[in-house]
């Protein structure tokens, strides 16, 4: 193929403009936290950041966003993306300016199975854009916002419990854009997400079939005859207190003396490789700090208690309810302006019950999934939704 002209690259970035709005939603974003999110965050996850204040994502290029970069773990759903964006946001008062966009997964956004409890294009209302090497380049020219990556992609996530707490192979991508468009990068390291589902192994054999109806992979371990028994255990997550502390700032022009179009793939790689290796190297030290008791059910139990008018909603199992209840009344706050308001009390689960009757096969043995499944792939089959991706970052 031959390669493109400087005029063609900037024609193709400025078509592609259309991802940072596609099904953005900074309205939704809020209304999701302050009704629904705010249990995950601040009761069942009890989340918390080390380092991470005001000015830690000042763009050092005025015309380049920085780019945090962070670990991935769970062999789960990728909480840990999640609470950390959810909290941010919150703590920057819902100023989206000031919180990085992710750069998530495309196998996420391709099915609806793979959104939070199947909420339409959820990631993307949230502010996520499908990761490839057009659309990170194209919203390294985006000027309201930051960009966040998990480099290790999908592997990172489904690494297994064997191989907790050590980072998988990095893509390059972001180091790319940050020579290229003489940008800093913010590493942080998430801690306890390892503990999302553990004890939970990962088996190619077995991620190649299920990599054929869509799923990134199937953590093989004592949750997974639950998961297959139980529908709503697909969205489970222990209560590991997730933690996130920010690395040492990485400057662009500390990584390489020569020039970005000078440089080899070999030497793209080895600078990658050495940031990994500098952030493993971190996080070595910071599981010793903050990675020892990864659940505190002490804790846990206090903030429970202390938020016990919201029981049983702060828990997976009524995730379903939840998530199912509020996606009802932003729909009708949408189409009626009708204010958006949970009623949490003793009969609440009944009455979300009741009012989002798809959620009552969340917990059908077996049987359930049958619906389910058919709602979570659609008319459209996941090979088709992402034919028109370019390879991931």
């Amino acid at each position: 193929m031959a390669q493109l002209t400087d005029v063609e690259i900037a024609e193709r970035l400025s078509v592609n403009k259309k991802i940072y709005y596609e099904h953005f939603d900074t309205e939704y974003c809020e209304a999701l936290i302050e009704h629904a999110l705010h249990l995950l965050i601040d009761v069942y996850f009890r989340a918390e950041k080390i380092g991470f204040n005001d000015g830690v994502m000042a763009r050092n290029n005025h015309e380049s966003p920085v780019i945090a970069v962070s670990n991935h773990s769970g062999m789960a759903f990728p909480w840990d993306g999640i609470i950390y964006l959810s909290k941010t946001l919150r703590e920057k008062g819902y100023r989206m300016e000031e919180v990085p966009r992710p750069l998530v997964a495309p196998q996420l956004s391709a099915l609806r199975l793979m959104n939070p409890f199947m909420i339409p294009h959820f990631w993307k209302k949230c502010g996520g854009v499908d990761a490839s090497y057009l659309n990170f380049e194209t919203m390294m020219h985006y000027p309201s916002a930051n960009i966040m990556v998990f480099p290790e992609g999908v592997p990172g996530i489904g690494k297994g419990f064997n191989n907790k707490y050590q980072m998988t192979r990095f893509a390059t991508s972001f180091v790319r854009m940050a020579l290229k468009y003489k940008t800093d990068i913010v590493p942080f390291i998430t801690i306890n997400g390892e503990y999302l589902n553990p004890f939970t192994y990962s088996f190619e054999w077995i991620n190649r079939i299920v990599r054929k109806i869509g799923l990134p992979f199937l953590p093989m371990g004592i949750h997974t005859p639950l998961l297959l028994l139980l529908p709503w255990m697909f969205y489970f997550a222990m209560p590991s207190r997730l933690t996130y502390v920010r690395g040492q700032r990485i400057r662009y022009d500390e990584l390489t003396d020569k020039p970005y179009e000078d440089l080899s793939r070999e030497e793209i790689e080895d600078i990658s490789l050495r940031i990994r290796e500098m952030m493993q190297k971190e996080m070595d030290v910071q599981v010793g700090d903050h990675g020892r008791r990864p659940y505190r059910l002490k804790e846990l139990y206090g903030k429970v208690w202390e938020s016990r008018k919201y029981f049983p909603f702060m828990f997976p199992i009524a995730w379903p309810l939840l998530f199912e209840e509020f996606d009802r009344q932003w729909k009708r706050y949408r189409k009626k302006g009708t204010p958006i308001a949970l009623k949490f009390g003793f009969f609440a689960p009944l009455m979300f019950l009741l009012k989002n009757p798809i959620t009552i096969f969340y917990y059908i043995p077996i049987l359930g999934w049958i619906p389910l499944l058919i709602r979570g792939y659609g008319r459209k089959t996941f090979k088709e939704r992402i034919s028109s991706e370019d390879k991931s970052v």
